[in-house]
């Protein structure tokens, strides 16, 4: 329902809108308030969010907002214009290029971000208004190594196959490459809820990252080794006789096929591999086996790789082994990334892909979209190449000569990036619709602007499979239309447009029907509800927010074990390139960086691209803290600060991805593709490292360094009016000669009681942030304060005497 409250304000009737956060795939509900612009935002009651969510609402005015169509000329630059003329030269581009070179030579490129409408709405455009089969999305880079494992082996993909909250029912988790206090970090309070009850947490990454730090043990393997690590661990299970073999009987097959393939890998021969240790094996199969409840978590840790769908596979088979899909507060799930993630692979977007998950090549698939879309199955193209493939032909013979991209900044987020942006330039025409001038629009022929998250209407699936309302709080600006409106008139424009509609409650009712008897069938689905999961078929009264209770829905209704033999990382370290580099996000910014490199907050926390190097690596290499250094690969090079740290292993580099230019960390990284899911290997790649020497125009700039006090704390209270230290690592000296700012304060607190946590400056109380009861807070600090060169800042905690709990602290700062 959409909440509207009048309240009497110097701008008029205000009305409070209740919608989404446009972020990542929790999707936390948020209130907005809008009457004349800008809006203010809040979350929901009892809904957590991050900085980022936070923040959110300030890129809806933001000076960098497109607000007319750009069309370049023939000077070569992009100017403003109207609606038509930039309509008509995407017309007659795409004419042009069908004409000269055929159908498949214009193509779409979309977004886990797109509502289901608009993912839908692109993948009809493409094969009825383009009759193409050249379309892909970002997804692929993403989602798809999982989805492929989950398919296969579970019959259907979806991300977690029960609620978010019942990880906090769960006495055991077992999470793979995933850095969810950072990345998520509302997800956080389920994973505190079940630790606050004993439950104990193994996290496999090979950073110490702060999910790692507060779990009950860390694995750290060598990037691109998990699917040995999955492997010993079932091998582990079979020889300790720690296998549910009534549960794989009566619900599985194929184990002989699974369990062939982990026979060889000895914990010593696993050891050597991943560099973990044996006893460490041991112990997290103790943990998973001697559990009532069990949890086995995958995310792009694990599945960015030339084998990521052997791993999420290898990992899949250990929680069919140890019967654990179906049974309360257990399972197998992957955490997925983007905020429509999930819903944007399920209605079309994807090269090989229909609505409601259906294959392409399947002829009664194709029947029955054909029927919906009221065209014959046989001007239905085939499936076409994946997304880096596509893009990797762009402006070649064979390749699509002209792109639409929606959504999507792939000039920095594609594997080798610095290739795609070659090919991009060698294209006949690109058109991008998109928010900002990012860095793929910069190279378009016709920039569209497009209408932002809180100024749309549509449907978003978050990463349970929970169907939600993403409801419009205000009007784009002038001149800025939706891309539903964008693709509607592009087809009629194109001859097709009796086909499309720019109404999205109109596209939903479609997707319905197209969706209908689907694996992710929609029809049953009430636009105007909510808290529906899917599969939802129409009539039916059956709960799907948790799947596999008493089946998988597979022709027999068993899950399948799959054979998964191990493969080295595609480009181990050699002598040239002696390490490997590996990628990740950090918690201030998304993707790749385009919209929250224009928050002015989330830039002061985070305000550079840099390289986590390990002390010993940095001391061979000549390298000290604040350095430039520059990382190579067989792709290209790149430049970031030196961040020295002992979390990182010491034969690994780590740098995030959010950044363009000469820091875009995927001018390095490696676009071989995983053999099923056609992901690239954005995760471990070889690389050399160096001393940069410091640019000329950075020489006279004044950087900035992001501090963090942050951390989960178990607790006793001593009293409210007694605050008390909590750990060592809750207190930051400012360094002589520098100054510091505080930008942010987000806590979290597990107990049943009111706790406050008290920022002290040189001793004295500075400012008091109270957290409730089982719940968190987020304050954005805008008022700027100089803290001078040694001033000692801390944080305490008061809370009520013998009060027992846990603390979750993330303290930002900068320091200049």
């Amino acid at each position: 329902m959409t909440g509207m409250t009048g309240m009497a304000g110097m701008t008029g009737l205000l009305t409070t809108t209740r919608t989404h956060c446009p972020y990542c795939s929790l999707q936390c509900g948020i209130e907005l308030t809008a009457g004349d612009r800008p809006v203010t935002l809040q979350p929901q009651p009892g809904v957590g969010l991050c900085s980022k969510g936070w923040t959110a609402a300030e890129l809806l005015d933001h000076p960098d907002r497109l607000l007319r169509p750009l069309v370049r000329g023939p000077d070569g630059e992009l100017h403003g214009a109207s609606w038509d003329e930039a309509m008509e030269r995407i017309a007659d581009g795409i004419r042009q290029a069908q004409e000269r070179y055929g159908a498949d030579a214009v193509g779409c490129f979309g977004g886990g971000g797109l509502t289901n409408e608009k993912a839908y709405a692109l993948g009809k455009f493409a094969r009825v208004a383009l009759r193409t089969p050249a379309i892909d999305y970002n997804g692929r880079w993403c989602m798809s190594s999982a989805a492929a494992a989950a398919n296969s082996m579970l019959g259907i993909d979806r991300g977690l196959p029960f609620p978010l909250a019942d990880i906090a029912g769960a006495e055991a988790v077992l999470l793979v490459g995933s850095n969810v206090a950072e990345t998520m970090p509302p997800a956080m309070q389920y994973f505190d809820a079940g630790r606050a009850e004993g439950a104990r947490h193994i996290v496999v990454d090979t950073r110490a990252t702060p999910t790692a730090r507060g779990s009950h043990l860390h694995l750290q393997p060598r990037p691109g080794t998990d699917l040995a690590l999955a492997n010993g661990l079932l091998h582990l299970a079979i020889r300790r006789g720690l296998c549910d073999h009534d549960y794989i009987a009566a619900r599985t097959k194929n184990f002989e096929k699974a369990r062939a393939a982990v026979m060889s890998f000895w914990p010593d021969r696993v050891e050597r591999i991943t560099g973990i240790p044996e006893a460490q094996l041991h112990e997290t199969l103790d943990i998973l086996t001697t559990a009532r409840s069990a949890m086995i978590l995958t995310a792009r840790g694990a599945e960015q790789h030339s084998a990521g769908t052997r791993t999420a596979q290898a990992f899949l088979n250990l929680a069919l082994a140890l019967g654990l899909p179906g049974r309360p507060h257990s399972g197998w799930g992957t955490l997925t990334g983007q905020g429509n993630g999930q819903g944007g692979r399920e209605h079309g977007q994807k090269a090989d892909q229909l609505p409601g998950y259906r294959k392409l090549d399947d002829p009664a698939a194709r029947e029955h979209v054909a029927g919906v879309w009221g065209i014959h199955p046989d001007e239905l193209p085939q499936p076409g190449l994946s997304a880096y493939e596509m893009l990797d032909r762009m402006g070649a013979p064979g390749g699509v000569r002209a792109l639409l991209v929606m959504a999507s900044n792939i000039a920095v987020s594609a594997p080798n990036a610095r290739h795609v942006r070659d090919r991009l330039k060698a294209l006949d025409l690109l058109v991008v619709s998109d928010i900002f001038l990012t860095e793929t629009a910069a190279l378009a022929d016709v920039v569209l602007p497009t209408a932002q998250w809180a100024e749309e209407e549509g449907t978003m699936t978050n990463l349970e499979g929970r169907i939600i309302r993403r409801r419009r709080a205000l009007a784009p600006p002038e001149g800025v239309r939706d891309d539903l409106t964008f693709l509607a008139d592009l087809a009629g424009r194109l001859g097709r447009g009796e086909f499309f509609s720019e109404d999205p409650r109109t596209v939903f009712a479609e997707l319905k029907e197209a969706s209908r008897g689907g694996v992710a069938d929609y029809s049953g689905v009430d636009y105007e509800g909510s808290d529906q999961f899917w599969p939802r078929p129409e009539g039916s009264t059956v709960d799907s927010s948790r799947l596999f209770a008493d089946g998988f829905p597979t022709a027999d209704g068993r899950a399948t074990f799959m054979r998964t033999d191990y493969r080295e990382p595609a480009e181990p370290a050699d002598a040239a390139y002696p390490y490997l580099l590996t990628t990740g996000r950090v918690m201030q910014h998304y993707q790749s960086g385009a919209q929250t490199r224009r928050v002015r907050s989330l830039r002061l926390a985070q305000p550079e691209a840099f390289a986590e190097i390990h002390p010993d690596l940095a001391r061979r290499n000549g390298i000290g803290s604040g350095d430039m250094v520059e990382l190579s690969t067989r792709r290209g090079r790149a430049q970031f600060r030196a961040r020295l740290t002992d979390t990182v292993r010491p034969d690994t580099i780590f740098v995030p991805f959010h950044w363009s230019g000469r820091a875009n960390a995927n001018d390095l990284t490696n676009p071989v593709l995983d053999q099923f899911s056609r992901m690239p290997a954005f995760k471990v790649c070889a690389v050399a490292v160096r001393r940069a020497e410091t640019p000329v125009e950075e020489r006279t700039v004044m950087h900035s360094s992001p501090r963090f006090l942050q951390g989960i704390f178990r607790f006793t209270g001593h009293g409210l009016q007694k605050p008390a230290p909590v750990d060592p690592a809750l207190s930051f000296t400012v360094p002589a000669g520098k100054a510091a700012q505080a930008l942010y304060f987000r806590g979290g607190n597990s107990s049943s009681e009111l706790i406050t946590v008290v920022l002290l400056r040189d001793g004295a109380p500075m400012r008091y942030f109270p957290i409730g009861a089982r719940s968190d807070v987020h304050v954005p600090l805008r008022v700027v304060e100089d803290l001078t060169g040694g001033t000692l800042l801390e944080l305490h905690l008061a809370a009520p005497a013998e009060l027992e709990g846990t603390l979750v602290i993330d303290f930002g700062l900068v320091e200049v």
